[in-house]
């Protein structure tokens, strides 16, 4: 055996049905979809969702969780990326963090989390701190300063 003996297997190969070629081909005229109702016509059916009338499975079941509409939404900074980025005695802004990738909007508001040691004192303005993360700054003998 070798590859130019190969073959699909008898009658597995079948030419594709085409469709609205006139009378004489079996499948002229309605093309085989029968007289008008939903199934004749284009993009007729149900969906695979449909129950057959039934009360359908997303409406059944019950409806759970809430998102509040005063949730303040922040970009994260850990400590430890701060630490590697910036030089001991630095000022953080917004700017310079959107500036260094570090945040990707400058629009959007930031906290800055505890994670990660601090050994430069660096002087950081966002708009929240976690309690650890200003413990640190302080620590270092950085200001954590709400914007």
């Amino acid at each position: 055996m070798d590859l130019s003996s190969l073959a699909p297997a008898p009658k597995s190969k079948r030419p594709r049905r085409r469709v609205g070629r006139g009378i004489g081909s079996g499948f002229g005229k309605t093309s085989g979809r029968g007289q008008k109702g939903q199934k004749a016509r284009s993009g007729g059916g149900k969906g695979p969702w449909f129950e057959g009338g039934q009360k359908p499975l997303h409406l059944r079941l019950p409806k759970r969780g809430f998102t509040s509409p005063f949730r303040v939404d922040y970009q994260l900074v850990n400590l430890s990326t701060l630490e590697e980025r910036f030089d001991a005695g630095s000022v953080i802004t917004l700017e310079s963090l959107w500036q260094s990738k570090i945040i990707k909007n400058k629009n959007r508001k930031v906290k800055v989390l505890g994670s990660g040691d601090l050994t430069k004192p660096l002087t950081v303005h966002a708009h929240a701190f976690s309690k650890a993360a200003a413990e640190k700054i302080a620590a270092a003998g950085g200001k954590a300063e709400v914007i």
